[in-house]
C-alpha cells in the first residue's frame, strides 16, 4: 500500500503545474491532499477519475479559497469519515479519513499560528485533536495520520533552529505537543528510516530558499506503532514542485 501526502497550496494551481502527470509517474494507491483551496463543484472530477482515482473525496472549508483536505483513492474505501465532529475544526475542513480493511488513512491539515489569535486556535486544535486521536484508536488502532502538521519537531527538522526558536512552527509548546503525539503511540515514519539532516518539505518563496534548501520539515506520515512491522518505506519526494511544499510517501504492507 503506497500512500502519498501533499499540501498542494491550491489544487487548481497544482493541476496547472502538471500535478496529474507527476501523480501518474509516482502511482500511489492513496493520495492525501491538504490546502486544496477549492470547493468540489469547482473541480473537474473526471480528471482524477481518468488518472485512476475513481474514488475521490473532498472536504472543503466553508470559507472559499481556504484550507480544505481531500483523499484520492484507486480502491473504494470501506468507510469515509468526513471531519472529526468538532465544529470549529470541521468549519475549516481539516480532517478526512478513509478506512481500508484494518488500516485507516487520515489526511490532516493542522492550522498555522501566524498571529496570536491563530496561535491560540492552533494550540486548541492540537489539544483537541490529541484527545480525538486517542479515542479513535480504540476503535481503529491501525491509524496513519498524514499531512501538514505546521510544526518542526527537532532542530534537525529546520534549517536555522536558533533564529527560528520564537517563530510559530518551532515554538517549544508546539514541539512538545508533536513529541507527545508521537509518544502517545505513533511513529514518525520518515525518521524511522532516515536520521539525516537537511531533509525538508516546505520552503519559503522568499530569498531563493528552495534552491538553497533553507527549509522546514512540516509534513509527516505518523503511523500507529501497531503498524511498525508493516512499514516498508517513508521518503520525501522533493523533486515535485507544484507547491511551496513537497509530497511525502509512506509504503507499508496492506
Amino acid at each position: 500500500m503506497k500512500v502519498v501526502s501533499y499540501n498542494v497550496n491550491g489544487i487548481r494551481a497544482a493541476l496547472g503545474k502538471g500535478f496529474l502527470d507527476w501523480l501518474n509517474t509516482v502511482n500511489p494507491d492513496v493520495v492525501c491532499l491538504q490546502e486544496i483551496k477549492a470547493q468540489e463543484h469547482q473541480l473537474e472530477l473526471s480528471l482524477f477519475e481518468e488518472a485512476g482515482y475513481g474514488h475521490n473525496y473532498w472536504f472543503s472549508a466553508r470559507k472559499k479559497g481556504y484550507s480544505g483536505v481531500a483523499i484520492l483513492s484507486k480502491k473504494q474505501p470501506d468507510h469515509v469519515e468526513v471531519g472529526t465532529g468538532i465544529e470549529y475544526m470541521d468549519y475549516e475542513g481539516r480532517n478526512l479519513r478513509a478506512d481500508y480493511g484494518d488500516i485507516s488513512v487520515m489526511s490532516m491539515y493542522l492550522p498555522s499560528g501566524t498571529n496570536l489569535d491563530r496561535l491560540e486556535f492552533k494550540l486548541q486544535y492540537m489539544a483537541d485533536f490529541q484527545r480525538y486521536a486517542d479515542e479513535l484508536r480504540k476503535e481503529r488502532p491501525n491509524l496513519i495520520v498524514l499531512g501538514d502538521y505546521n510544526i518542526c519537531h527537532e532542530a534537525i527538522d529546520i534549517h536555522d533552529p536558533v533564529r527560528n526558536k520564537n517563530v510559530s512552527g518551532f515554538l517549544p509548546v508546539e514541539r512538545e505537543w508533536i513529541g507527545n503525539f508521537i509518544k502517545s503511540g505513533f511513529i514518525d515514519s520518515f525518521r524511522h528510516f532516515n536520521k539525516e539532516p537537511d531533509n525538508y518539505t516546505w520552503w519559503s518563496y522568499r530569498a531563493n530558499a528552495r534552491n538553497n534548501n533553507k527549509g522546514w520539515r512540516l509534513d509527516y506520515g505518523m503511523v500507529s506503532e501497531s503498524l511498525e512491522d508493516r512499514l516498508q518505506r517513508s521518503v520525501i519526494l522533493s523533486e515535485a514542485k507544484h507547491s511551496d511544499h513537497c509530497p511525502i510517501l509512506v509504503e507499508l504492507e496492506a
